[in-house]
C-alpha cells in the first residue's frame, strides 16, 4: 500500500503472536503452481498452503467469481441467507450423501459443530449418558478446546488447563480396540478417512467396515473429518466415496474455497433434526463472498478430467520418490491417497522433517511435513506436468544435499 511502511519477514517476530515459525521469505505472487517472494524468487509449490490452493494460486474461475460477487454483496449475517450459500449447499447435496447442510469458516469450526451435533443428537433421541466420542491417536481435528481434545495429539492439547470430559483415544486401524471401548455411552466414532497431520495414514477399509458396523450395533454416529482428505484431494469428491461406507456427518474446509476461509458440515436430515434456531451459529458462516468462490471451486473439481488426473500426478510424484529413494534411500515408506502423499523419513534421519523442508526451499521448492518424521506433498490437483518435473527435480537436489551433509 502506498505511504505504507515496508514489512518483512523480521517484522512477523516483532508483531504477530509467537505460534508459528514461519519460513524465512515472504510470498507475495502466486500463479498456478508457481510462487514468488519479496525479492522475485521463484518456487514451485508442493505445499497447496496445506492442501487448501486446490486448483492453485489466482484460478481464474475463483478469481472471476470474487469480482462479481465482490460487486453485488459482501456480507448478510445469519440474520438473512444469500444465494451463493443456498447454491453451494445444493451442491454439495447433490454430489453426496448429505441432506442438509451448515457453512463455517475453517475446519475446526466445522468439526465443534459436528461434535456438538452429534452429542446433541445422542442426547435428545437416546439418553442424557450418551456422550462418549471416540477417537484416534495421532488424529488432528482443529484448535479449539473442544477439537484439539478430540484430537489425539497431546502436544496440541496439553497446556490449557481442563479439557472438555468423556473422549477416549484409541490406536488408528484397531477394530479391536476400538471394540474394547465403544458401548451404549457412544455417541460418535471420530476419524480422517487419511490422517493428515498424523503422518498420512490412510484408514484400512476392513477397519473402517467394523467401526461402520459398530456405530450401528450400538446407536453411534460416525464422523468423518474430510477438511485436508476431501474436496477431490484422493482422487474423488470425497475420500468415504472409494471406500462404500457413508458417515453420518462429514465435514469440510480447505480445499473448498481453494484459499477462501470457508468450512461446511454435512449431515442427513434425521440427523439435523434436533438442531433450532440459536442452538448454533456463526457469523461469518455462509459468507457471499467465500460461497460464491467455493462454489467456482466447485465447479472446476467435481469434474472426471480434474479428479482423475489426480491419480496420474499420484503416480508421476510415486514413482520419482521412488527413484529418488532407490539412490538415497532417505525413505522407508511412501504412502497415501491421491494428492495427499507421505514420505516417512528413514530412523537416520528421524526428526529432521523439518531440514528437508529447508533444504527444498533453497532450491526452490514449497513442501510440507507431517509430525517431524513424515515428508508431505499437496501439491494442486491441477498441477502441470513441467510444475511436476521441475519440483521433483528440485527435491531430489534438496534430499541430496541432506543426505550427503549426514555422511
Amino acid at each position: 500500500m502506498s505511504g505504507s511502511a515496508p514489512v518483512t519477514r523480521e517484522t512477523f517476530d516483532s508483531v504477530m503472536l509467537p505460534v508459528y515459525a514461519p519460513a524465512t521469505f515472504v510470498p507475495v505472487k502466486g500463479q498456478g503452481s508457481r510462487v514468488w517472494d519479496q525479492q522475485g524468487n521463484e518456487f514451485i509449490d508442493f505445499s497447496g498452503g496445506i492442501a487448501v490452493t486446490a486448483l492453485g494460486h489466482c484460478h481464474p474461475a475463483l478469481v472471476a467469481a470474487l469480482k462479481t460477487q465482490g460487486e453485488a454483496i459482501w456480507h448478510t449475517s445469519n440474520l438473512f441467507t444469500n444465494e451463493p450459500a443456498l447454491r453451494l449447499a445444493k451442491k454439495l447435496i447433490d454430489a453426496t450423501f448429505a441432506e442438509r447442510v451448515f457453512f463455517a469458516n475453517s475446519g475446526a469450526e466445522a468439526n465443534e459443530a459436528a461434535f456438538k451435533l452429534a452429542r446433541r443428537y445422542a442426547i435428545q433421541r437416546h439418553s442424557p449418558y450418551k456422550t462418549k466420542i471416540i477417537a484416534f491417536h495421532n488424529a488432528f481435528h482443529g484448535r479449539t478446546l473442544f477439537t484439539v481434545s478430540v484430537g489425539g495429539q497431546p502436544k496440541y492439547s496439553d497446556g490449557f488447563g481442563p479439557k472438555p470430559a468423556d473422549i477416549i483415544h484409541v490406536p488408528f486401524n484397531d477394530l479391536a480396540a476400538v471394540k474394547a471401548v465403544i458401548d451404549d455411552h457412544t455417541c460418535a466414532v471420530v476419524l480422517e478417512p487419511v490422517q493428515g497431520e498424523g503422518g498420512i495414514t490412510a484408514v484400512d477399509a476392513d477397519f473402517l467396515r467394523g467401526v461402520r458396523e459398530l456405530c450401528d450395533k450400538h446407536q453411534a454416529l460416525l464422523v468423518f473429518d474430510e477438511v485436508q482428505s476431501g474436496m477431490g484431494r484422493t482422487g474423488t469428491l470425497f475420500t468415504y466415496m472409494q471406500y462404500g461406507i457413508t458417515p453420518d456427518i462429514l465435514t469440510s474446509a480447505k480445499a473448498l474455497g481453494g484459499g477462501f476461509p470457508i468450512s461446511a458440515m454435512l449431515t442427513t436430515n434425521e440427523i439435523a433434526s434436533v438442531m433450532e434456531p440459536g442452538v448454533h451459529g456463526t457469523t461469518y458462516g455462509g459468507n457471499p463472498l467465500a460461497c460464491a468462490v467455493a462454489e467456482a471451486a466447485f465447479d472446476v473439481i467435481n469434474t472426471s478430467a480434474v479428479l482423475s488426473g489426480v491419480q496420474q500426478r499420484h503416480q508421476y510424484i510415486v514413482s520419482r520418490l521412488e527413484e529418488i529413494n532407490h539412490q538415497y534411500h532417505a525413505f522407508s515408506e511412501v504412502r497415501g491417497l491421491g494428492l495427499l502423499i507421505g514420505a516417512q523419513l528413514q530412523p537416520k534421519y528421524q526428526g529432521k522433517a523439518r531440514d528437508f523442508l529447508a533444504a527444498s526451499v533453497e532450491q526452490g521448492l514449497m513442501v510440507l511435513n507431517a509430525g517431524p518424521d513424515v515428508i508431505r506433498f499437496a501439491p494442486s490437483l491441477v498441477i502441470t506436468s513441467e510444475e511436476l518435473e521441475s519440483g521433483m527435480a528440485k527435491f531430489e537436489k534438496a534430499v541430496k544435499v541432506i543426505v550427503e551433509a549426514q555422511g
